[in-house]
């Protein structure tokens, strides 16, 4: 990996590379020069807007851990150097960001050992709080694919700009882990059981689902992302009004999908019915007694997840309705450390993104053999309270 100092240093050169007239704005396009196409994270600063472009399209934008601590650093600069609005974007056209770098975990560790990129975690945690808690406008344009730590840095923000390409979802439960990043606080806060839904299956949102379902505030095609960030860039001392002005006129303008309803519209009550057990027991149970042909399918769907994630997800998003930020985060640090020591998380990443044979052995393989006393371990404050997250 890259360092964080050397990224850091020659940041500070690509000002010039990436500045533009007002003429140049359909040439902004959001893929890296040859130039730079060794870095993994590229800052720029126009006035008092500070850009951030994440760079690794053959990774669609994985975060890894020197760019988490990297972006923490800059973001941390940006607060104190008359910065009043930041953009994050990704780099390509397929991706925001898919993710974190889940195999460069698996790597690190294995069952029953401390897991020597848990750090990772605990400085990607820090990084989403200091994002949902910044002063001043951060827009995240979450164009592609935003999955799992794509989704970290951009829900928490003020502004997040979904397109007619924009792929969320947060599959953990297949790869054995937790819903985090933030997970705990977001999800439980869209509308219904919708986010309880998307967590416990890994169900897809794709194109304006994105903003009906609450997790993008704005919604802009494609073709005008570049000219929507040469108005933001534009502004001479831009504020949380001037930057909704901005976004609402070009979504106002927008004609992709511009007559298209919410593809859930007609499953709201359905989920909220089905997935509003009290326990995954019950959630499966609402399903098989249910004839509908979603239901069958979703069973199926919840078959092939860790039963343990399953339980743990539907643990935190219960827990996060009453939680803030700060709170749901210190939380998912202690189950997503724990977890690292287990089986599943190594047999998940294995069966879906190494070998990628898609049949995880899950230990233990069903609901029933998973106690509710076994869940609440995962979930207890550390026995040091040094281990906890500080923020």
């Amino acid at each position: 990996m890259i360092g964080v100092k050397s990224l850091q240093q020659r940041s500070l050169n690509l000002t010039r590379l990436l500045s533009f007239s007002p003429g140049q704005a359909g040439r902004m396009e959001y893929s890296a020069s040859a130039s730079t196409a060794e870095q993994e994270i590229i800052y720029s600063k126009y006035g008092a807007v500070g850009v951030i472009l994440l760079n690794r399209q053959k990774a669609l934008n994985s975060i890894n851990q020197s760019m988490v601590v990297s972006m923490h650093q800059k973001l941390k600069e940006w607060t104190t150097d008359g910065t009043k609005l930041v953009i994050c974007k990704g780099s390509g056209a397929k991706a925001f960001c898919a993710g974190g770098d889940v195999v460069a975990i698996y790597n690190a560790g294995k069952p029953g050992q401390d897991n020597l990129m848990g750090e990772f975690f605990r400085e990607e945690y820090i990084l989403n709080h200091q994002i949902g808690t910044l002063k001043i406008p951060y827009v995240a344009l979450i164009h592609g694919i935003t999955m799992g730590g794509g989704v970290g840095i951009s829900v928490h923000g003020k502004f997040r700009v979904a397109t007619e390409k924009t792929m969320f979802a947060m599959p953990e439960t297949a790869i054995g882990f937790l819903t985090d990043v933030g997970g705990s606080y977001f999800l439980p806060r869209l509308p219904g059981n919708l986010g309880l839904y998307l967590a416990l299956t890994g169900d897809r949102l794709v194109g304006k689902d994105v903003k009906f379902a609450g997790v993008a505030t704005h919604f802009v095609d494609a073709a005008q992302l570049p000219f929507l960030e040469k108005d933001l860039i534009s502004l001479k001392n831009p504020d949380d009004a001037s930057v909704a002005d901005i976004l609402s006129k070009f979504e106002k303008k927008s004609e992709v999908q511009k007559d298209v309803k919410f593809s859930m519209e007609n499953k709201t009550d359905w989920i909220d019915n089905t997935f509003g057990g009290s326990s995954m027991e019950d959630i499966v149970k609402n399903l098989r007694d249910d004839s509908t042909e979603w239901s069958k399918q979703t069973l199926s769907t919840l078959a092939k997840m860790s039963p343990t994630s399953l339980k743990i997800v539907h643990r935190q998003i219960q827990l996060g309705k009453s939680k803030d930020l700060a709170e749901c985060l210190k939380m998912e640090l202690r189950v997503a450390l724990r977890l690292l020591r287990q089986n599943d998380f190594y047999e998940g990443v294995r069966a879906k993104l190494v070998d990628k044979d898609n049949k995880p052995a899950w230990k233990p393989s069903r609901l029933e053999d998973i106690p509710d006393t076994e869940i609440d371990r995962y979930f207890a404050p550390f026995s040091d309270p040094k281990q906890e997250l500080q923020l």
